[in-house]
């Protein structure tokens, strides 16, 4: 099957899953086929998903059938809330989102971070390219108050949950550091690479949080917490590079003692908390 087809049947699928109908007029104005195409598409989806549709006559669209079987999709509820969540911030017009009927929604936003799309695209050359470059980066280290001109070999890029970083070797420190986005100010001439992304030991291995329910909340409070978390058997595992760690375990308010946090706004901790400062500090330390 072509994959403009495939994508046409998954589209009808997504809609008789999600909204419960679709029609002809929704295929044309999503994709652009004539209105004849969108029929055969249609009829196609009835051939390879048969009982999946009905048409009502009265509404002039085709309804999902009580016994609807997905052939083409495999749901995933944060597809659907990532387009959802798209739009709300305004990263996605609502014209490309799959959904017709958009809930209401909004999204708890951050301060939107002004990253230069022409240092963006010199980084992600260098990236390609394997090769160093030259950047023009303000730090926050007393050290160094001003910008300055500073080579780095970028080979990766890391997001926090509210900013983006690129992950580089650091020429002028010698060793690998993560720079800001926003705080590169300018990108100067491309060069020899110093060490490779295969040398970043922090971005290549990997340690497990153990997370788990508050102690101090009831059964049913944990169970729920376990649930919303997806703990299997009350605690679960993140396996989080060495380079990621302090910005998780920020995120999850887990960087102290959690359990000397109120439950109430605290709802999980860390189960292996010592091992977990260990590797805190194993990758503070070669930063």
């Amino acid at each position: 099957m072509r994959w403009g087809v495939e994508q046409r049947l998954e589209f009808i699928e997504f809609r008789l899953f999600w909204e419960g109908s679709i029609n002809r007029a929704d295929i044309v104005d999503f994709f652009g086929v004539s209105i004849p195409q969108a029929s055969k598409d249609l009829t196609l989806y009835q051939e390879r998903a048969p009982g999946n549709m009905e048409y009502d006559t009265r509404g002039k669209r085709y309804v999902a059938a009580e016994k609807f079987v997905l052939r083409f999709l495999d749901p995933d509820p944060y597809v659907y809330l990532g387009q959802l969540r798209s739009v709300a911030e305004g990263a996605a017009p609502s014209h490309d989102s799959w959904i017709a009927a958009l809930p209401s929604a909004d999204v708890a936003l951050t301060p939107k971070r002004d990253i230069d799309i022409e240092v963006l695209r010199k980084i992600l050359d260098a990236v390609r390219e394997g090769v160093s470059v030259e950047v023009f980066y303000q730090s926050m280290n007393k050290a160094r108050p001003d910008p300055i001109w500073r080579r780095i070999t970028p080979h990766a890029f890391g997001y926090d949950g509210f900013r983006w970083h690129v992950r580089a070797y650091c020429h002028l420190e010698h060793k690998f550091k993560d720079f800001l986005l926003p705080r590169i100010l300018g990108v100067g001439a491309t060069g020899v690479p110093g060490a490779t992304g295969e040398q970043d030991w922090l971005w290549n291995n990997y340690f497990d949080v153990v997370i788990g329910p508050h102690p101090a909340l009831t059964e049913s409070q944990k169970k729920v917490v376990a649930k919303d978390y997806g703990l299997d058997q009350g605690n679960g595992v993140l396996s989080v590079r060495y380079a990621m760690l302090f910005y998780v375990l920020k995120r999850l308010g887990l960087l102290g003692d959690a359990a000397k946090q109120s439950a109430r706004t605290q709802h999980i901790v860390t189960i292996n908390r010592k091992e977990t400062e260990a590797a805190l500090e194993k990758a503070e330390l070669q930063l």
